[in-house]
C-alpha cells in the first residue's frame, strides 16, 4: 500500500501534510486531492496483482476484498469495512454495448458506501471521535453504517422528506438524526454553524479529502471490468459530483502507473429539469453553478442546489468531450420502468436519470449505439419503494 506524498489543494495546488485530518484548502477552501508515491505500483506486472495478492495486512488472504483491491493506490490504514465495491457491471440485454454499473450491489445499498468506508477509516486512523455530516439521504444511512462499524459517533442532518429508508437505516445504525424542513443546503449550514461548538469534523462532500479516494474506486472498477479498456462514454447521475470527480482522479492515475492507454471516456453529467444548476451553467459556458431556486424532484440524491465540487464537474465535463443534460421526472421515471421491465433491473430514480439520458444522446445523435457506455445505477431503486410506489398511485398502477 501507498504512502501518502501530501494534500493537494485542486485549485491553487497548495500542498498541506497529511500527518493530520484535512478539511479544505487553508488558503483558498478549494476541495483537496490525495497525492500518492505510485513508483511502487508502476506496470503492467504490478497491474497484475491486482484481485490476486494479499491487498493489505489488514485483510485475510483470499477474503472478500471489494473495493480494496486497489489497495496499491489507497492509504495505508486499516479499513474499516463491511464488503464495500467490486459491484456488478452488468450488460444490457437490449444493446451489447451498453453496460450498467450497479451500485445498489453496496453494503448500504448504494455507491455511498465506497466514499463514506474511506473517510471514516482516515477518521479513526487520526483518532476522529464525532463525524457529522448533511446528506440527501443515501451519504446518511452509509455514514451512519460505517460509523458505527468504527465506534465513532455520527450526527446527521437529512432534509425531513427524503426516503424512509434512509432515516430507518440511520436510527436502526444508532446515529443521531436531525431531520430538517428544507434542502442539503441547510443541512449543511447547520453543520457548518454548530460543527466548533459540538467537536464534529465535518465529513461533508468535498469538506474533506478521502471520500473521493473511495469513490475513485469505481474508475478503477470499470476499466479492469471491460478489460482494463476505456468505455467511450460514462453516465453519472451528478448531485454533488464526487463520483465523477473521484473517476476522473482515477484516470489520471491509471494514466500515470501505465495501467491503461487511449481516449478517456466522455463524461456525462445528469441531472433533473427541477434542479440543473450543472447543466445550466454547462450550457451557458460558465465555470461554476449558481443557487438553483425551488429545487425539485422526486430523486432525491440530485436535489443539491449548489455542488461544492461544481467548478470540478464543469471542467471534467468539457476536458472530456462531454456533455450535461437534465431530464424531466416523467422522462426518468418512464426509463425507470422501461429497465425494470425488459432488463430487470430496479434502478433508483437517480439512476434512472442516467438511462433516460442515455436514450435522449442517442436520439439528439451525439452518441451511436455502437459506443460503448457504461450507465451509473447509484442506488437499489428497493430504498426507494416509498418514492416508486407513489408514483405507481399517480399513473392509476398501483
Amino acid at each position: 500500500m501507498p504512502t501518502i506524498a501530501f494534500i493537494e489543494c485542486s485549485r491553487c495546488n497548495l500542498h498541506l501534510d497529511a500527518a493530520n485530518p484535512q478539511t479544505v484548502c487553508t488558503a483558498c477552501s478549494g476541495p483537496l486531492y490525495v497525492r500518492y508515491d505510485l513508483s511502487a505500483a508502476a506496470g503492467l506486472k504490478r497491474r497484475g496483482l491486482v484481485g490476486k495478492s494479499r491487498p493489505s495486512p489488514y485483510l485475510h488472504a483470499g477474503s472478500w476484498t471489494g473495493m480494496w483491491r486497489y489497495s496499491q493506490v489507497l492509504p495505508a490504514v486499516e479499513p474499516v469495512t463491511l464488503g464495500e465495491g467490486w459491484t456488478p457491471m452488468l450488460r444490457s440485454r437490449r444493446n451489447p454495448d451498453v453496460w450498467l454499473k450497479e451500485e445498489g450491489a453496496n453494503p448500504t445499498g448504494t455507491f455511498k458506501a465506497r466514499g463514506l468506508a474511506l473517510a471514516v477509516t482516515m477518521a479513526r486512523h487520526y483518532g476522529i471521535t464525532k463525524l457529522a455530516a448533511p446528506s440527501a439521504g443515501n451519504a446518511g444511512g452509509a455514514l451512519a453504517a460505517y460509523a458505527a462499524a468504527a465506534g465513532i459517533e455520527a450526527h446527521i442532518f437529512m432534509p425531513a422528506d427524503v426516503p424512509m429508508a434512509n432515516r430507518v437505516e440511520c436510527l436502526a445504525y444508532g446515529a443521531h438524526l436531525t431531520l430538517v424542513d428544507g434542502l442539503i443546503s441547510d443541512c449543511g449550514r447547520i453543520v457548518a454553524e454548530r460543527k466548533a461548538a459540538e467537536g464534529w469534523f465535518d465529513i461533508s462532500t468535498l469538506k474533506e479529502p478521502f471520500r473521493v479516494e473511495g469513490k475513485k474506486t469505481m474508475g478503477y472498477e470499470l476499466v479492469e471490468q471491460l478489460g482494463w479498456q476505456y468505455p467511450d462514454a460514462v453516465f453519472y447521475p451528478t448531485g454533488g459530483g464526487v463520483g465523477m470527480i473521484g473517476m476522473w482522479k482515477a484516470f489520471e492515475e491509471l494514466e500515470q502507473l501505465g495501467w491503461v492507454t487511449g481516449r478517456r471516456p466522455k463524461m456525462i453529467a445528469i441531472q433533473t429539469a427541477g434542479c440543473a444548476p450543472v447543466v445550466r451553467a454547462f450550457d451557458r459556458g460558465e465555470t461554476v453553478s449558481t443557487m438553483w431556486q425551488d429545487a425539485h424532484t422526486f430523486a432525491s440524491g440530485l436535489r443539491v442546489p449548489k455542488p461544492y465540487g461544481d467548478a470540478l464537474i464543469l471542467e471534467i465535463v468539457r476536458a472530456s468531450g462531454g456533455t450535461a443534460v437534465a431530464l424531466t421526472d416523467d422522462q426518468i421515471f418512464a426509463s425507470l420502468k422501461d429497465w425494470a421491465r425488459h432488463e430487470g433491473v430496479l434502478l433508483s430514480p437517480e439512476g434512472a436519470a442516467a438511462t433516460a439520458a442515455y436514450d435522449h444522446l442517442l436520439a439528439t445523435g451525439f452518441l451511436t449505439a455502437k459506443d460503448r457506455v457504461v450507465l451509473f445505477n447509484t442506488g437499489s431503486g428497493n430504498k426507494y419503494t416509498d418514492v416508486i410506489s407513489e408514483r405507481l398511485r399517480q399513473e392509476g398502477i398501483l
